[in-house]
């Protein structure tokens, strides 16, 4: 299978399936000299564990983190580096009723069609669990980028048919409620609405957003490269996600030029800065040096237990009710899978930055 390894110089490469021995990622191109331990990694990792609250999967996984090379005495060595998440809670028997037939909305029929095997057990390597690699690796990227002054805010904009309010908005609030939403009016009107969903048996989409403050401008490549179509796929490439916007987004196609542009502006100190950022941080494929502002639209969990049609593998059609242990909601668990994406896009980014113009290649090696 080809499609396990993102980025150029800042290099990921998760592996494992949902119930096989373990899921992990090995992580290239970070340099030596990061203090990075298991904890760092830790903390990420349990922003996205099952069993948090009612509205995650039962499924009980402590997803401890081992380190297996590519630190040494608390720092990174420049090698690469592996790290590991053994599953110890499958229930495989839960899904030997799906190798007959084909779950909607899943990947269970194309995987079919591709391969003409599959992993049926939990999805195997489209389940939702192959996102631990990203975090992990992602823990990296940001401890990485915090270093260089880069910060992320990243929460939970709506669920369903609720949004969050400007007015309302406490990030101190994203960590206090189990749908990561930094305004606590629009998490309890959010839990009666997934209540609701779970009583029909049913599940609910919603809509993440990251912010990423700190970052200096020109970074990201005009044309191919550009880092707002770098950071598209890296979002879409999560399982779930089926949108992405940067800045005002699909907005934007009401707008006109007037009311769309950010003008510019010099800052106290000088610096060029900007009036608005409709823009969301990126010109020409390339970070103007506001905040970045991307969005990710996610997908109702499609393992539901009320009852959908769908086909055999014996070509007939049939009635399924999905069992085993699922999310109501999928947006939750996946606010750090969007934080570590994007820090993973970034990091790759910036490194090959460094070599994009004379003066400084001269100041390094002079």
């Amino acid at each position: 299978m080809a499609g396990s390894t993102f980025g150029t110089i800042f290099k990921i490469t998760t592996w494992g399936e949902s119930h096989g021995k373990g899921v992990g990622v090995v992580v290239d191109g970070c340099p030596a000299g990061l203090s990075l331990d298991e904890a760092d990694i830790q903390k990420f990792l349990d922003r996205r564990k099952p069993g948090q609250s009612k509205y995650a999967t039962p499924r009980k996984e402590d997803d401890a983190v081992e380190i297996l090379s590519g630190v040494f005495e608390g720092k990174t060595t420049g090698t690469p580096i592996s790290l590991v998440v053994f599953n110890r809670n499958q229930q495989s028997k839960d899904y030997s009723e799906i190798a007959s037939y084909y779950r909607p909305g899943h990947a269970d029929y194309t995987f079919d069609m591709k391969y003409g095997f599959r992993d049926y057990r939990g999805g195997g390597r489209s389940s939702g669990r192959e996102t631990i690699g990203r975090v992990a690796a992602g823990a990296i990227a940001v401890k990485l980028l915090n270093q260089l002054g880069i910060t992320f805010t990243t929460y939970t904009k709506s669920i369903g048919p609720i949004t969050i309010s400007t007015e309302n908005f406490d990030a101190a609030e994203i960590a206090r409620n189990p749908l990561y939403m930094p305004d606590v009016c629009a998490a309890e009107n959010a839990q009666n609405y997934l209540d609701a969903c779970m009583a029909e048996r049913n599940s609910s989409g919603g809509v993440i957003e990251c912010i990423v403050s700190g970052m200096p401008a020109g970074i990201g490549d005009t044309v191919f490269e550009k880092l707002d179509a770098n950071l598209a796929k890296a979002i879409m490439s999560i399982g779930a996600v089926k949108g992405f916007e940067i800045g005002d987004g699909f907005d934007a196609a009401k707008a006109t030029g007037r009311s769309n542009n950010d003008a510019f502006c010099l800052a106290k100190d000088g610096s060029v800065t900007k009036t608005t950022n409709h823009a969301g941080g990126i010109l020409g494929g390339m970070s103007d040096g506001s905040d970045i502002i991307l969005r990710a639209s996610v997908k109702p969990t499609p393992s539901i237990a009320a009852t959908q049609q769908t086909v055999n593998k014996s070509g007939e059609e049939t009635e399924v009710s999905i069992k085993g242990r699922h999310d109501p909601v999928i947006v939750p668990r996946a606010v750090v899978v969007v934080e570590a994406m994007a820090a993973i896009t970034i990091t790759d980014a910036l490194f090959a930055n460094m070599s994009a113009r004379m003066d400084s290649i001269e100041k390094f090696y002079r």
